[in-house]
């Protein structure tokens, strides 16, 4: 794994020039024989990584890497009173979050990092991180409300990122219920939201997001399902992370200042005409494995999935949604 030390090495490789190993050793603090062996460790993360010998190493096609001061250009008005964090290496934001919510306030804290060495999605699943090709992000909320008052947050968290992107001008975007985004049916991102706190409130939600920027095509058969980038949606035009990020994030202050006052509810509609799978013949997978097949008839202002099938529309909380084939 790569430590934060050796992500340090690529930091001052990132200009795209020749660095000899003295000069790293030496602006680092370390030995050239540590220099090798963490660069070596560099390999991990897919960049491009050139040793002339005699010479030095160069990272060739080296993307911006993530810094508070760019994010910080980017956030806007929507930003202000925000704390903002970035770390190289991470085992997951959110886990890191959580960790430190029970020493300090996380309360509108924000955390990024460049890479995830642990990222997690719903159900215990794993999330991919690429170095410089992904988003991964968390930030801590506190609500006055209890869990029941907050079921639909993530479709709300969804709703203000596909909002975000579609004002950096991503056309095509939707939301998979209850926390996929999605492009021509092929996952772009996901939010995962845990909460703590008393059942009547107050809460303290840690919200974490994930988004493939540029995936590479290796990446994207490892994942198991299909899964699509914003370089695909953007054709290839510039993506700025940093910018990207802090227009992100800046909707998402905005929508939880809106959630927190007014609930899901004034969202619904909005959300609902994103859905990837409105008026589809799907098949959700209960909890318990239990599957149930119908057709979409939305959601309601719970955020709950409402399927109709046999005559009759059931409502449901918690499962997996997948289509139905003929």
């Amino acid at each position: 794994m790569l430590s934060p030390l050796g992500f340090s090495l690529l930091r001052r490789l990132s200009d795209g020039e020749l660095h000899s190993g003295e000069a790293l050793a030496e602006a680092s603090g370390i030995s050239r024989a540590r220099v090798s062996r963490l660069l070596k460790e560099a390999s991990a993360t897919g960049l491009k990584l050139e040793r002339a010998r005699g010479r030095g190493y160069r990272l060739h096609d080296a993307p911006p890497f993530l810094t508070r001061e760019a994010i910080l250009r980017g956030l806007g008005p929507g930003g202000r009173g925000l704390g903002l964090e970035v770390a190289d290496v991470l085992d997951s934001t959110s886990s890191e979050l959580a960790r430190r919510a029970a020493s300090r306030d996380i309360h509108r804290q924000v955390l990024a990092a460049e890479w995830q060495t642990a990222g997690r999605g719903r159900r215990g699943r794993g999330w991919t991180s690429i170095v410089g090709g992904s988003l991964t992000f968390s930030l801590g909320w506190r609500f006055d409300r209890g869990a029941g008052y907050l079921s639909a947050l993530p479709l709300a968290v969804g709703l203000a990122v596909c909002l975000a992107l579609e004002g950096e001008g991503f056309a095509g975007i939707e939301l998979k219920w209850p926390n996929d985004l999605v492009h021509h049916g092929a996952k772009l991102g996901g939010v995962l939201v845990e909460l703590s706190g008393d059942a009547l409130g107050p809460s303290l939600a840690v919200i974490g997001i994930g988004l493939n920027v540029h995936l590479p095509a290796a990446a994207q058969r490892a994942i198991g399902q299909p899964a699509t980038d914003l370089a695909a949606v953007a054709f290839g035009r510039r993506i700025d992370r940093n910018a990207l990020l802090g227009r992100i994030v800046s909707s998402e202050a905005d929508m939880l200042e809106a959630y927190a006052r007014r609930g899901f509810a004034p969202l619904r509609a909005a959300w609902q005409r994103r859905h990837a799978l409105h008026g589809k013949a799907v098949q959700v997978i209960l909890p318990d494995g239990g599957k149930v097949r119908g057709k979409v008839a939305g959601i309601d202002a719970d955020g709950a999935l409402l399927l109709a099938s046999g005559g009759r529309t059931s409502r449901f909380v918690s499962g997996e949604v997948s289509l139905r084939r003929p």
